[in-house]
C-alpha cells in the first residue's frame, strides 16, 4: 500500500472556449477529485520586477470565507502599491476541497511569484500583518479563513526554525500547492 507521499496524480482539464473557469479531474491513487479552476483580474498574471530586488519567493494563497476570489484581486493590488515586493507571477486559482477539518466550505487557492528584498523573517511578518488587514481569525487548526497566506519557497535556501520551515513542509502533498504552481 501507498502512502500519500508516494501516490501520484494525473489532472484532466476541460476548458469552455472564453470561459472565466475551466473544470479538471485529479486522480490522487484510485481517488478522483473535482476541481474548478477561475480566472479573475491578475489571475493569472505576469509581470517582470521593474526595480532591484534580491529574493524569489513563491506565496500560497487561499481562503474559504466570504468572496475570496475578490479578496485575492484586493490582495494583488496592496502587494502592488507596496515598494516592499514586487508580485511578477500568479495561477488561476483553483477551487477545491477542504482538506483537514472537513465541514467547511471549498477552499480557493492560488499561488504567486513575488520579488523582495525583505529577508524570510521580514516577509513572513509582512504576510501575517496582510492576513490580518483581511480579517484572519486564527480559532483552531484549519479552521475557515478568509486569507492563508504560506511561503513555500524562498530562493533555493532551506530554514527550519520555530515559527518557520522553508521549503513549506507538506508542499509537495497539497494540490492547492501543486496545481496552481503547474499554472504559473
Amino acid at each position: 500500500m501507498r502512502t500519500a507521499k508516494e501516490e501520484r496524480f494525473s489532472l484532466c482539464i476541460k476548458k469552455e472556449k472564453n470561459a472565466r473557469f475551466f473544470h479538471a479531474k485529479a486522480f490522487i491513487g484510485e481517488n478522483e477529485q473535482a476541481l474548478k479552476w477561475h480566472k479573475t483580474r491578475f489571475f493569472p498574471a505576469s509581470k517582470l520586477a521593474e526595480g532591484e530586488f534580491k529574493h524569489t519567493a513563491l506565496i500560497g494563497i487561499g481562503g474559504n470565507v466570504g468572496d475570496v476570489k475578490k479578496r485575492f484581486v484586493a490582495l494583488f493590488r496592496y502587494f502592488a502599491s507596496c515598494s516592499l515586493l514586487h508580485v511578477s507571477k500568479t495561477s488561476p486559482i483553483l477551487q477545491n476541497p477542504a482538506f483537514g477539518y472537513l465541514e467547511q466550505n471549498d477552499f480557493f487557492n492560488a499561488v504567486m511569484v513575488v520579488q523582495t528584498s525583505l529577508s524570510v523573517q521580514k516577509l513572513l511578518k509582512f504576510l501575517l500583518h496582510a492576513e490580518k488587514i483581511f480579517g484572519r481569525v486564527r480559532s483552531f487548526k484549519n479552521a475557515p479563513r478568509t486569507l492563508d497566506l504560506d511561503i513555500i519557497f524562498f530562493d533555493t535556501a532551506k530554514f527550519m526554525q520555530k515559527d518557520i520551515i522553508i521549503p513549506h513542509p507538506k508542499w509537495q502533498e497539497r494540490l492547492s500547492v501543486l496545481l496552481p504552481l503547474t499554472m504559473i
